[in-house]
């Protein structure tokens, strides 16, 4: 595989690793076609990001950012700053990266299932939904001009247990709103429901190493004083890979970008406001572009 030369893909920013998991000896991983080393230099403690060129040799290192317990980098020159958590900067907030999954599927898939709330009751079932609490009522879907990201906010489903803290299942009805930043991260923010006077936030990053494979990892912005390290972790990893099943068998695996392509219902609002996002930035990597559009990188 080689580097893409897709510009929206390159000109963003990814989180490759977590940053306390980082070594002083070089992790390899692969980003957008080209294999990437991530180590700590022994000599300052920083760490690096570099291509691994043909021959085993390192390239000149790419830039590094540490944020939300994460390591980005970028093979271009993003005119965005990384996502701003405004959650992320409260100190009562617990920061819980909860490890990376490794799935075939595109990172656009991977976030239009973050986005889908439809399929609760019969992929997390008894977690996330259940029947015949089935029904995805009206919300609203919109493309912010102003800050470039897609919002979808006046979300409401019943949930049997939409928490770590929610243990007897007697359920309620969450109220969330969705957004997305960047073609590769998706958030959800979420009522806590410990304290319902304020929201837990929960980002997925996502690293596209190939056009149909990718790693991603949530990371938990929680209001939460009961739940403990192994049960968070415990819960967010039994929906992402009550996902993973799903998103693997997805065909295409790549996401359509042609409004024609897949039939969207009224459940799917926050889908076709991605897609057309996507669409008009003119993202070819991990998506199947409307004919005529440019070709796949």
């Amino acid at each position: 595989m080689t580097l893409t030369t897709d510009p929206v893909a390159l000109d963003a920013w990814y989180a490759v690793a977590t940053a306390s998991e980082v070594t002083h000896r070089p992790d390899r991983t692969r980003l957008l076609g080209q294999d990437i080393a991530i180590d700590r230099c022994r000599d300052t403690g920083a760490i690096r990001v570099r291509p691994v060129l043909h021959g085993g040799e390192y390239g000149d290192p790419l830039p590094v950012i540490e944020r939300y317990a994460c390591v980005f980098t970028t093979f271009g020159n993003p005119d965005t700053p990384i996502v701003e958590i405004e959650e992320a900067g409260e100190p009562d907030r617990r920061v819980v990266p909860c490890g990376w999954f490794t799935i075939r599927s595109s990172g656009p898939r991977i976030v239009e299932n973050f986005l889908d709330m439809a399929h609760f009751p019969y992929v997390h079932t008894d977690i996330l939904g259940s029947e015949p609490n089935t029904d995805v009522g009206p919300y609203r879907a919109e493309i912010r001009a102003d800050v470039d990201e897609v919002w979808a906010t006046g979300c409401h489903f019943w949930q049997p247990r939409g928490a770590a803290t929610e243990r007897d299942g007697s359920g309620m009805m969450m109220h969330i709103d969705y957004r997305v930043p960047s073609p590769f991260i998706v958030m959800l923010y979420r009522v806590a429901p410990s304290a319902p006077d304020r929201r837990d936030a929960i980002a997925l990053f996502i690293q596209p190493m190939g056009e149909e494979l990718c790693r991603a990892q949530p990371v938990e912005f929680l209001v939460d004083e009961i739940s403990t390290h192994t049960e968070l972790l415990h819960f967010e990893q039994v929906i992402f890979l009550q996902d993973r099943l799903i998103l693997e068998n997805q065909v295409p695996r790549r996401l359509p970008l042609d409004g024609q392509a897949e039939i969207p219902t009224r459940a799917d609002t926050a889908s076709v406001a991605y897609r057309r996002w996507l669409a008009a930035k003119g993202l070819g990597y991990g998506t199947i572009l409307p004919h005529g559009q440019g070709e796949r990188a």
